[in-house]
């Protein structure tokens, strides 16, 4: 592992700037979906299964809308994207705290259907900014990023619900998305190179059954297997401590969690190659299956987590840079559209079934049943394998 490569891209023009900008505007994307909960439980006075009806429907409208919204960034370019869904974020937020339930759930759906594309737009820009030999280590930062902000944004959410209201919170949110919305606005940052540019390339010259092929579903299907495995041990983690009368050392033991990440994917982003998202989700699959076996307290449950903690941001970015190279860069945001969908698709599905199998069996199985599916999606994907490392032919360029 070696420092040079990050100097060498964060010396590029503008890189610097966008993943400055991309963190801080994940911040609040982050925090929107403990807000609602928090809204739903404490103001609106119904339980936590209306409150996840609502995170469910907020989802939903994002795994549908993500993809979309890549597609028009294909066509239109990033700005009228950005413009479009920060106006209709700011009419939620400022709505949503006078709502009654039901129209709540309906406003959820549509704000996530018009969510800002913020993690999929930086990852395009990333592969259009940063040279392919790089994207390796771009795409590492990236991950890295998106760590730090999940670190931050819930934290806030919940301490500003703490210490003010929901409906407070609710404004903030709102600000914070315009606020990010215009920054990225004002950033512009290239949804291509100048290379890929100058070759004046047409989304309507490039089929979609030439890109979107075995080749590419694998991939998001092991990415949907990576953040179902992830959410399913966050939930899995606040069952254990809950258990052992540990509930106070939740915020300390998920934080740790993440930082275990950062520091993988620094390291990976440093390596002279990379290594196959097959062999990094498997890996991180088959080490969190034992998890449940660990007692003695919170801390040795922290020194746990280190092995597949630090492959976290390392499966992440590995999925983005697969994805990055199987498609041709006319197509490169409706790419990362599905990928954003298919990591929702993964964290909205380990919610009930994770849940699940701890109502029913405890949090060790909960661990043993996510890693197990998570080991089985891997196996799955490996006959498929060849598609992917074959890149989809781009006739622009041929």
């Amino acid at each position: 592992m070696a420092i040079e490569p990050y100097r060498r891209v964060l010396a590029l023009p503008g890189v610097r700037a966008l993943l400055l900008v991309g963190l801080v505007a994940r911040i609040p994307l982050t925090g929107t979906g403990i807000t609602l909960t928090l809204h739903v439980v404490n103001s609106l006075g119904l339980g936590f299964l209306q409150a996840g009806l609502v995170g469910a429907a907020s989802m939903a409208g994002a795994a549908a809308g993500s993809p979309l919204a890549g597609r028009f960034m294909d066509r239109r370019g990033l700005r009228p994207v950005l413009a479009v869904t920060t106006l209709v974020q700011l009419a939620f937020w400022c709505c949503a705290p006078a709502l009654p339930y039901q129209a709540l759930v309906t406003g959820a759906v549509i704000a996530g259907l018009f969510s800002q594309p913020v993690f999929g737009a930086i990852r395009q820009c990333l592969a259009a900014m940063v040279p392919a030999e790089s994207h390796q280590t771009g795409f590492a930062l990236d991950s890295m990023a998106v760590e730090l902000s999940f670190m931050v944004g819930p934290a806030l959410a919940v301490a500003s619900v703490t210490a003010f209201s929901s409906t407070v919170t609710m404004y903030a949110v709102g600000v914070a998305l315009v606020g990010s919305g215009a920054a990225l606005f004002a950033l512009n940052p290239p949804t291509r190179s100048a290379e890929e540019s100058a070759q004046e390339e047409s989304r309507e010259k490039i089929p979609r059954r030439q890109w979107l092929g075995p080749g590419l579903l694998t991939i998001l299907g092991v990415a949907s297997a990576l953040t179902f495995v992830l959410t399913a041990t966050e939930l899995s983690l606040v069952a254990t401590l809950k258990a052992d009368g540990a509930t106070g050392w939740t915020g300390l033991v998920i934080a740790v969690w993440c930082a275990y990440s950062v520091i993988g994917g620094f390291v990976y982003g440093g390596l002279s190659r990379g290594l196959s998202p097959l062999v990094l989700i498997g890996a991180l699959c088959a080490l969190t299956a034992p998890l449940g076996l660990v007692g003695g307290g919170w801390w040795w449950l922290c020194l746990a987590l280190v092995p597949a903690g630090v492959l976290c941001a390392p499966s992440l970015s590995s999925t983005v840079d697969a994805v990055n190279r199987r498609v041709p860069a006319a197509v490169r945001g409706e790419a990362m559209g599905l990928h954003g969908m298919a990591l929702t698709i993964g964290v909205a599905s380990a919610g009930p079934i994770a849940g699940g199998v701890v109502d029913s069996y405890g949090p060790s199985w909960a661990f043993a049943a996510s890693g197990a599916v998570g080991v089985l999606f891997v196996l799955v994907a490996v006959p498929f394998w060849r598609d992917v490392r074959r890149p989809a032919a781009d006739p622009a360029t041929a």
